[in-house]
């Protein structure tokens, strides 16, 4: 159990070191970049719920899920983009590859469970070139913010759990933009970055009771207050030639900034579904996000975007022919699927960003206590081509690992 446990951490380290640009989207220039999906395969593969809790799966979504949990379960799960970009006069293409999440969960108790974990929040990729007659300028912008969490749940009765997260979020953005013009002999850089610390709280409850015989009703809410992060500035202007191509630095000028805080949104999530044990479930989810509170922290940017409430409508669901079925190996696999619809709170050239999508997903049996591999795709679109912007049309293709097994369990005969 230990070496386990000590590849596992490795693998944590590994993970924090290397989730940072994940995105290839202009619209990640805005705020804090583009919020990742926290969730799991299982998870997005139904239009995003986090809804369903079981004994056996970890939901990252939702910590009042680790009270219920009975057996120890490590999840991971890693996707890859194709986005095809468009306006009105152009098109291009981009791909993308990342890890999404890692994360370890396992019942402390019969009714007390913890987990922790890591994954990437948001996300900041762009590259952007703009020519025009006598001028070039070439915007650069990557990173984003990771968070760390330990989660505690616990099962107050047999149909209520409840939770909380603890989230440590790390990372940095970096843009850099560089100008060269015909007339002049030289060019510059313009280098801003900005690295993000601090400490948020999530709050969960989950009620699940029997409706009927066959029949259970899930009911499943989330709560994130607002809170400050820490932001550290810094800038530097450097004049460079670009003679030749090798943009040769001539000199570099570095700026005073002073560091800053910005709020980090709350977040509201309520869901409610319906279900037969083992058999089938379908739901649907709304969450709203202050996202409104960015536009007082980035105001200084002053570059067309500003930011209104964000919110969520998902539904979906799944479906097991015969979870214990000895004879037939598809009998046993979940099938999902499901779609969402999304107000990002970006707001550019007076047009709301929105974002939807419609998803599939397959859950493998592999190994033994029930374990899965888990496959999933997404057809979504971001943007509009309206009023000179984007549209990115994406497919995702996701795949991840649910792995449960004993531990802490005391041996009768060693």
């Amino acid at each position: 159990m230990i070496k386990r446990f000590i590849v596992i951490v490795a693998l944590f380290l590994a993970f924090a070191a290397e989730a940072q640009e994940n995105v290839s989207s202009p619209y990640s220039y805005y705020g804090i970049g583009l919020t990742n999906f926290k969730g799991t395969v299982e998870n997005r593969s139904m239009g995003g719920l986090s809804i369903f809790n079981d004994s056996i799966h970890m939901n990252i979504q939702n910590p009042a899920s680790y009270g219920t949990l009975k057996i120890t379960n490590f999840t991971v799960g890693a996707s890859h983009d194709r986005i095809k970009v468009e306006t009105e006069q152009n098109s291009d293409n981009a791909k993308i590859s990342s890890l999404d999440y890692l994360a370890l969960a396992f019942p402390v108790s019969d009714k007390v469970g913890i987990g922790f974990g890591v994954l990437p929040y948001t996300s900041v990729g762009y590259r952007i070139l703009d020519l025009e007659e006598g001028s070039a300028s070439f915007l650069n912008g990557r990173g984003g913010m990771n968070k760390v969490f330990l989660s505690a749940g616990v099962a107050v009765t047999d149909e209520l759990s409840l939770g909380v997260d603890a989230n440590y979020n790390f990372g940095n953005f970096q843009n850099t933009q560089s100008i060269n013009r015909e007339e002049l002999q030289y060019g510059t850089t313009d280098i801003n970055r900005s690295d993000i610390k601090g400490f948020n709280f999530n709050f969960g409850a989950n009620y699940q009771t029997d409706i009927t015989e066959k029949l259970d009703l899930h009911v499943s809410s989330t709560y994130r207050p607002a809170m400050d992060l820490d932001s550290e500035n810094s800038r530097a202007i450097s004049t460079v030639d670009f003679t030749g191509g090798t943009g040769r630095v001539i000199e570099v000028r570095e700026l005073d900034l002073r560091n800053t805080q910005f709020e980090f949104p709350s977040k509201f999530v309520f869901g409610a579904g319906l279900g037969e044990r083992n058999k089938w479930f379908a739901g649907a989810e709304y969450s709203k996000v202050g996202s409104s509170s960015y536009e007082d922290s980035f105001r200084f940017r002053g570059d067309g975007g500003t930011f209104e409430d964000a919110s969520q409508f998902s539904l979906g669901g799944f479906y097991i022919p015969n979870y214990n079925s000895f004879t037939s190996y598809f009998e046993r696999v979940v099938y999902r699927a499901g779609f969402r619809y999304d107000q990002t709170g970006l707001v550019v050239n007076d047009e709301s960003i929105n974002e939807f999508g419609i998803s599939f997903g397959l859950g493998l049996p592999v190994g033994n206590f029930f374990s899965n591999a888990n496959l999933g795709i997404e057809l979504g679109q971001r943007g509009t081509k309206d009023s000179g912007l984007v549209q990115e049309n994406f497919l995702r293709l996701s795949v991840g690992l649910s792995l449960n097994d004993k531990w802490f369990t005391k041996r009768k005969f060693d």
